[in-house]
């Protein structure tokens, strides 16, 4: 299991008002702030990239803006040329200190493990990486409107799989609503069940406010507070790519000091939650593209 950073002790007086600070700034109902956490300190952030970018100017721009963990694609059937790339990017990301991640995932993985697993396996044996990060979603087949009872098992079993595949740690992609979807047979919510599994989630909390009902942090409330219960680190998710269906979902048509604005609020009401591992953005391409 990855094991997180702790922060240095804080004195118990500045922690309260910080908490008074944040609690009268939004309505949502906040978690005290413990004397001490492992929280990820404000800044944290880490990055998906799923092109074959040059790996110098992605890294230097990672490196310029907090990103301590980067989820790089893998495709297990990649040419030395692609592994060449990777070697290059790792050497990069280790001197820069931050933690590469082998990124991958489609809704089909859900039921096909052994595509799964033959990811999980290839990316372990080239040593490049330091964990897995998933990005499945199930929900995006069209079986889960018709028999979800039967997908979700599923699902729960591919997470066994891959998990125990390799020794690399597993993070995983997640939709805020998760808690919202029952385990058959009794089994709870998907929520519980899915951290019962990994080592970590990124929540995709697309929203482009930082707090409130309907907010980067509102919207990931639970999942935080659930994750905390078991020890298990959350990112959340900020998007940059236009979401046609809602605008209120992407950064992008935003400025660059609008989601660094956002981003440092999120950062500031998330130290509340124990299990707040940082933002984790999406993606490179479109992050570097917003401008102002």
């Amino acid at each position: 299991m990855r094991r997180w950073p702790d922060l240095a002790a804080q004195a118990v007086a500045c922690l309260l008002l910080v908490a008074i600070a944040l609690i009268a700034a939004t309505p949502l109902r906040l978690p005290t702030l413990a004397p001490e956490t492992a929280v990820a300190p404000p800044g944290t952030r880490a990055m998906w990239l799923w092109e074959r970018d040059d790996p110098r100017p992605v890294v230097d721009w990672a490196t310029a803006n907090g990103v301590r963990a980067l989820f790089a694609y893998y495709d297990p059937a990649a040419g030395e040329a692609d592994l060449a790339r990777l070697r290059e990017l790792q050497q990069l990301c280790d001197a820069a200190g931050i933690a590469l991640d082998a990124l991958g995932g489609e809704p089909d993985w859900t039921t096909d493990h052994a595509t799964a697993l033959a990811w999980a396996e290839g990316a372990s044996a080239t040593g490049l990486f330091h964990g897995l990060h998933m990005d499945v979603e199930p929900y995006l087949l069209p079986a889960w409107n018709t028999d979800q009872a039967a997908l979700v098992p599923r699902f729960l079993t591919l997470l066994d799989r891959v998990s125990s595949a390799t020794d690399l740690p597993l993070e995983l992609d997640v939709p805020f609503w998760l808690p919202t979807v029952a385990v058959p047979s009794g089994g709870g919510n998907l929520a519980d069940a899915v951290l019962a599994r990994v080592d970590g989630v990124t929540v995709m909390s697309y929203r482009n406010t930082a707090t409130g009902a309907n907010s980067m942090v509102g919207v990931a409330d639970d999942l935080l507070r659930r994750a905390g219960k078991v020890a298990k680190p959350v990112r959340l998710g900020a998007e940059t790519q236009p979401l046609g269906d809602c605008a209120y979902c992407s950064f992008h048509g935003s400025t660059a000091t609008q989601l660094h604005r956002t981003l440092a609020a999120v950062d500031s009401a998330a130290q509340r939650y124990p299990a707040f591992a940082g933002i984790a953005v999406h993606q490179y391409d479109t992050w570097i593209a917003l401008t102002g």
